[in-house]
């Protein structure tokens, strides 16, 4: 806890000097100090990403960005900001602070952290955006800009990847400076995410403010619509956002259409850097094929959108068995699964109908944007890949606009009180989440509270890992885990040797470093063979 305050002092005056910084360069109209810090990452995001096509995010790059935006926090003396806002909230804002570095701490448990997350940040910080990075392990072609922008902070400020404690401060902070009390009920349920690089967090938060800015009728309509393709580039399964913002700026605002441009130039960036990455513009879908040479091999693609289908359903059918469903047995098997996932999937569309009903009874022009933006959105994710958690986002934005305007700031700090208890709960006693809800299958990765949590959060350390080679290409495979999370580049999990195995190929440099990327050639079977011998220590 101790280590995240420190994180804290440093990186709270950057986001907030650097958006001071942008506002005044971009001539943006400031709406406080949450949205200033919300353009500050957004910019400082866009351009590492420029950074990252030519250089490693390292330290050099933190450095000159930790200077600059200290530096600009107290030239515009936005210091003051902060001052007024704690004396103002200090109860609230001292004690939410306290819980969010506090629930910081724990330990990471979501899968997603040890498989992509850190691996992703480890190859933008050491290597920089690397062209076919998909053929090395196809997860790592996502190379969201969350963690383009986690890489950029990870070297110094930030070693331990806790930059979701400092969203979520920037979100309290709006919170507090707007007044906008329904707030504090999300804020138990985002504190899941803080122990990891999780883009789900920042997508979440950071679209709650672009629909509480919208509710509130803000008209920077250039500047809202570039955040919502921002977030968007973060997940693109918030892609109700941008398309809830321009309509509502096209339909309600009137708007010149000249608002689009620098949205469209960040939608430029992200199809382009998931191109140079993945070798299609929208990861991971096989649409717009340009026959770039380090595209993925159609085998692996085939088999990932396989698999796709499979969690849809909690790997509790195979494809073959989904394949013979009716159109019936689709919905039925996805409503009914055994375990968790059938209450959040009956929920899920028990909260699309009742707000279906709501905007017929309030006939609210800006609710029937809204829900027609999230019933694109939730016909897009139903058709690909109906995981829950890729409409998670989905119970925010119903809550929200069921209780914005009902609920009082002394009620939701009361809730929030009672949740974040439960969430305190959830998290120190793992073996409560095992006992009584098993098909929670992340609880087997919590491991409660450490009091060393007080001085650093908690995190895992294997540094276990075997080198081979293959062609020309020397990697590093982990050994005793399935995720290679923390070992030296390249790495390769376990799991995509044996894809490759199946599929008969094996990723090799397109040139004599890691910067110049990745193909796949096919691979003989002397070489299939090495690769059998790699994965006996697996079996």
């Amino acid at each position: 806890m101790l280590y995240i305050l420190l994180m804290l002092i440093m990186l709270l005056p950057t986001l907030a000097g650097l958006g001071k910084l942008s506002t005044i360069i971009f001539k943006i109209k400031e709406y406080g100090l949450a949205l200033n810090m919300l353009s500050g990452i957004f910019f400082c995001t866009t351009i590492w990403t420029l950074t990252a096509f030519f250089f490693p995010l390292n330290l050099i790059v933190e450095g000159i960005t930790l200077a600059l935006g200290i530096s600009s926090f107290f030239y515009f003396k936005v210091y003051l900001e902060f001052w007024n806002l704690i004396l103002k909230n200090k109860v609230v804002f001292l004690s939410s602070s306290f819980l969010i570095v506090y629930f910081g701490s724990y330990f990471p448990f979501i899968l997603d952290h040890f498989g992509y997350y850190v691996p992703t940040i480890k190859w933008i910080s050491e290597v920089g955006l690397v062209q076919g990075i998909s053929n090395l392990d196809l997860l790592l072609g996502q190379m969201s800009f969350w963690h383009v922008f986690q890489a950029g902070f990870s070297n110094f400020s930030d070693p331990f990847l806790r930059l979701n404690v400092v969203v979520l401060l920037v979100y309290l902070i709006y919170i507090l400076e707007k007044k906008a009390w329904i707030h504090f009920l999300f804020l138990p349920v985002l504190f899941l995410f803080l122990q990891s690089p999780s883009p789900d967090l920042p997508v979440i938060a950071f679209s709650l403010i672009i629909l509480n800015e919208v509710f509130n009728s803000n008209k920077n309509a250039a500047f809202i619509f570039a955040l919502s393709i921002f977030i968007f580039g973060i997940k693109p399964t918030m892609i109700w956002l941008p398309i809830f913002v321009f309509l509502y700026v096209i339909i309600i605002l009137k708007s010149n259409i000249k608002f689009v441009r620098m949205g469209a130039s960040m939608l430029i960036l992200f199809i382009f850097k998931n191109i140079w990455t993945f070798g299609f513009p929208f990861f991971p879908v096989q649409i717009f094929d340009f026959e770039f040479s380090w595209k993925p091999n159609a085998e692996l693609l085939q088999n990932s959108s396989e698999m796709a289908m499979m969690k849809t359903y909690d790997m509790q059918y195979t494809f073959s068995e989904i394949q013979k469903f009716s159109g019936f047995d689709y919905v039925r098997n996805w409503l009914f699964l055994d375990g968790i996932k059938s209450m959040i999937h009956i929920c899920f569309l028990l909260s699309l109908i009742g707000f279906t009903i709501f905007a017929f009874y309030k006939k609210s022009k800006i609710l029937w944007i809204l829900l027609i933006s999230i019933l694109i959105k939730s016909i897009i994710v139903l058709l690909f890949s109906a995981q829950y958690r890729f409409f998670f986002d989905v119970f925010f934005v119903v809550v929200f606009v069921l209780f914005y305007k009902i609920i009082s700031r002394k009620n939701s700090i009361i809730i929030f009180t009672m949740l974040s208890f439960c969430v305190a709960v959830f998290l120190s006693f793992p073996n409560l989440v095992k006992e009584y809800v098993p098909s929670f299958r992340l609880g087997n990765y919590m491991t409660g509270f450490k009091t060393t949590q007080f001085l650093n959060p908690s995190y895992f350390e294997l540094k276990k890992y075997k080198t081979h080679q293959l062609g020309n290409v020397e990697f590093n495979v982990v050994h005793g885990y399935i995720f290679s999370f923390d070992i030296p580049l390249p790495a390769i999990s376990p799991q995509f040797i044996q894809e490759d195995l199946d599929a008969g190929i094996f990723p090799q440099l397109k040139g004599s470093t890691l910067k110049e990327g990745f193909i796949w050639r096919k691979i003989s079977e002397n070489e299939k063979k090495e690769l059998r011998n790699i994965l006996k220590d697996f079996q």
